[in-house]
């Protein structure tokens, strides 16, 4: 596809040209190993690489067009170069321009949040198909054009990668789009230019201050995504969390909320918590769904009040939402043939590990032990490694401490750094084994009849990144023939 350079400068703040808007441009790129023949290159500062360093050498590789913070030294002739204050917001709204607006010809729906997100863009995802559309989802697991999967690498994709799978979902038919909106995408910018329908934030907690830095600055790269929405979006947030107001403090859409505890536009209440699912009242209705715990209760009144807003009738909401499965590797589990249960969450920070383990608590039939095995990332936010490790001890019976994916960090290390959040009292009902299929191996052996064992932290991952190199390795696989293995 070609466009002309002027065309996808729409709404992009040049502070200087130098050269010709008039040339067809075959290709957009922010990588510069990816540029191609005629092709517009722009130069983005990223964290450990500054694109403006690439500049010849796309030039050289074919490209006609360089957007840039700063013009380089050495201009060539016959090539377009325009400054730019910001290049990371030029490319989101270039891309947006380069595949015709994309977000604007379906309803784009943006989900944010510490937890909950991926439950919830999945399984708007599911319902809307059941109703009857053709529906796209932009996932951690997963991205989705109606049946076709594609693998996701990153939470919320590069303006790039974003801008062109809309495109493809609006080539496809797609009349809605459900997609999770990380605080590193906002910040980065890679949703500016988009349209979004609406927006939800589901929560807050203690997680990414290893990018963000602060708690603080956390909570306002979510409040932006709802501070940029447009007087035609709505604003749909949870009351129940302590800032879930603050998000709407300056935003132009419809203000909505939704809540277990307090008055609210769409309300819900737990009849029943059991293994089997939720019993609830919605609006004043009852229904059962087949998932499990507090969080997703919320996670289901959300994904109601989103149907709700975007004009669903209640009755086949509350029909198509009776009738979802649980998202792969939240809160799924296994039962073992004497009856030990065997759960595997994704839950890799402290509030998501203290929500599982109080369902575990509440769902459990009596005194079953639960054995809890946890470890936390490397390369990423270390404050949170003692608390991972107090909140499981104290919720659980027995706790192994081991890896998750360490990355470049020694898992040694890591679990040294969790050790250090517990109590003496607690150390007495914790093991550390560094190896996670052992660890998986030795709380199966530990199990008796009936006792609930909790994988927690990688959840739908089919990998361990040790050292650069990402391993094979699926929780629930594992947990399922181990526990087969010891009990046949």
């Amino acid at each position: 596809m070609e466009k002309i350079l002027k065309d996808i400068l729409y709404k992009v703040a040049l502070t200087e040209v130098i050269g010709l808007t008039d040339a067809k441009i075959s290709s957009v790129e922010f990588d510069s190993r990816k540029v191609k023949e005629d092709g517009l290159f722009i130069a983005v500062k990223g964290l450990t690489v500054d694109g403006h360093e690439f500049i010849d050498q796309t030039i050289k590789k074919g490209a006609i067009a360089i957007i840039c913070e700063e013009f380089p030294k050495k201009k060539y002739k016959g090539i377009t170069y325009l400054k730019v204050k910001d290049s990371s917001e030029a490319l989101a709204i270039i891309a947006s321009n380069f595949y015709d607006q994309p977000s604007s010809k379906l309803k784009l729906v943006g989900i944010t949040g510490t937890n909950g997100k991926t439950t919830t863009a999945t399984l708007l995802y599911k319902l809307f198909s059941k109703l009857g559309y053709k529906v796209g989802l932009l996932s951690t697991v997963k991205n989705q054009i109606n049946d076709k999967i594609i693998p996701a690498t990153h939470t919320t994709p590069d303006a790039l990668e974003l801008n062109k799978l809309l495109r493809d979902m609006v080539a496809a038919g797609c009349t809605h789009c459900f997609m999770e909106v990380s605080s590193h995408a906002v910040v980065q910018k890679r949703i500016v230019g988009l349209n979004f329908a609406g927006a939800v934030f589901t929560n807050i907690t203690h997680d990414h201050l290893d990018f963000h830095k602060t708690f603080d600055e956390y909570i306002k790269a979510k409040k932006k995504f709802f501070d940029d929405l447009s007087s035609s979006a709505f604003a749909l947030v949870n009351k129940d969390d302590s800032h879930g107001m603050v998000m709407l403090q300056n935003t132009k859409a419809t203000k909505k909320t939704f809540s277990l505890k307090n008055a609210a536009d769409y309300k819900c209440k737990i009849i029943e918590n059991t293994f089997s699912g939720l019993d609830l009242t919605i609006d004043g209705q009852e229904i059962w769904i087949k998932l499990i715990g507090a969080f997703n209760a919320y996670n289901a009144l959300g994904i109601y009040a989103v149907a709700r807003l975007l004009g669903e009738n209640k009755e086949e909401i509350l029909k198509a939402l009776s009738s979802l499965d649980a998202v792969e590797g939240r809160f799924q589990y296994t039962k073992a043939p004497n009856g030990t249960i065997g759960v595997v969450d994704y839950a890799h920070t402290p509030d998501a590990l203290s929500n599982v383990l109080s369902t575990l608590q509440d769902v459990r039939a009596s005194k079953e032990k639960i054995i809890t095995v946890v470890g936390c990332g490397g390369d990423r936010d270390k404050t949170k490694r003692p608390i991972m490790a107090s909140i499981a001890c104290e919720k659980s019976d027995k706790v192994i401490l081991t890896s998750d994916n360490p990355r470049s960090e020694e898992p040694a290390e890591i679990i040294h750094q969790m050790e250090k959040g517990l109590s003496l009292m607690n150390k007495k009902k914790s093991l550390s084994i560094a190896d996670r299929r052992e660890a998986i191996k030795t709380a199966c052996q530990l199990a008796q009849r009936g006792d609930i064992i909790l994988l927690a932290g990688k959840g739908h991952e089919k990998y361990q990144e040790i050292k650069g190199v990402k391993y094979p390795f699926d929780d629930m696989e594992i947990l399922t023939e181990t526990l087969n293995l010891l009990q046949s």
